[in-house]
């Protein structure tokens, strides 16, 4: 009697360990091909499974095969990114710096002083460009990959624009073309002074660049309840409609721009500050009347 019990016993252990290995190698075997599908970038077939364990295996290998394809997709797109701004700083710096090797070239070999002043200081003036070129990049590289310790605090306005308007009056004033601040009462907003002031000089540069002798430009301060919005108004050559949302692109030259200097840069860059402050930046256009550029800075909350 006893020995029939064992033996029962015994059959029922080897029956279960005998299932245990058939399910155990039916799992090695699913676990071993849905890996080689992963490894090899192919679809996970097994992810059809409705329970046990297996379903919850098939479950995580399509996260992590799904997160792999999105690293990889992200890996492409700053890959096509880095082609792309090489390309572009390589086009950008092309002339400059043809133009610096030409005047250098015409100086050494000049011998009357009055020209070789005037070759040296062109030379001089194509340096200058490359530098603003280089450092514009950069700055924008920075602020695309978060890498700068960009500190926004409340400010005053009027000192921001103040410092923007004194950097371009000169250019202004050669040019015979008026700057107008229409009277307003300063106010304290979110923004980084240094930064802020940098984005209203490339619009009133582009202003001053796309406006005939003689024109104006109008900065109007319009206080709201959550931003205050800062105009720069000229009454230059305007914005195609079909450009509106163009010139804010990284690198775009409008068609119309001919040969007036400018690296498609400037606005690319303003947007960028204005993200890191939470503000924007907007514009509307009567074409061969003028543009207004609209810069919207948060108000401090008292």
């Amino acid at each position: 009697m006893i020995t029939g019990v064992l033996f029962a016993a015994c059959a029922a252990a080897l029956l279960i360990a005998a299932c245990m290995w058939r399910e155990n190698k039916h799992m090695y075997q699913t676990i071993d091909r849905m890996l080689d599908e992963l490894l090899d970038g192919e679809p996970i077939t097994c992810s059809d499974l409705r329970e046990g364990r297996l379903s919850a295996l098939a479950g995580k290998t399509l996260q992590i095969q799904e997160k792999i394809e999105l690293e990889l997709d992200q890996t492409q797109r700053e890959k096509e990114q880095v082609k792309s701004l090489i390309s572009n700083m390589s086009h950008q710096l092309k002339t400059p710096l043809a133009n610096a090797c030409m005047y250098c070239e015409l100086s050494e070999a000049e011998t009357a002083p009055d020209r070789q002043r005037m070759f040296q200081a062109k030379l001089k003036k194509q340096l200058e460009k490359i530098d603003w070129i280089l450092g514009s990049l950069f700055k924008m590289v920075r602020l695309e990959q978060g890498a700068l310790d960009f500190d926004v605090q409340p400010a005053p306005l009027r000192r921001t624009l103040l410092d923007a308007v004194n950097a371009v009056y000169l250019k202004a004033e050669k040019k015979g073309i008026a700057v107008i601040t229409e009277p307003f009462e300063d106010c304290c907003l979110y923004h980084n002074s240094k930064w802020t002031a940098e984005v209203f000089v490339n619009l009133l540069e582009n202003a001053v660049k796309y406006t005939v002798p003689g024109g104006e430009i109008r900065i109007r301060v319009n206080r709201m309840e959550l931003y205050t919005e800062v105009q720069v108004a000229d009454s230059g050559m305007g914005i195609r409609p079909e450009e509106l949302t163009e010139i804010f692109k990284r690198f775009y030259r409008s068609r119309d721009a001919g040969n007036t200097e400018g690296s498609g840069i400037g606005l690319y860059l303003a947007r960028l500050i204005l993200e890191q402050e939470k503000g924007y930046l907007t514009v509307r256009s009567d074409y061969g009347n003028g543009s207004c550029f609209s810069v919207f800075l948060q108000n401090c909350q008292n």
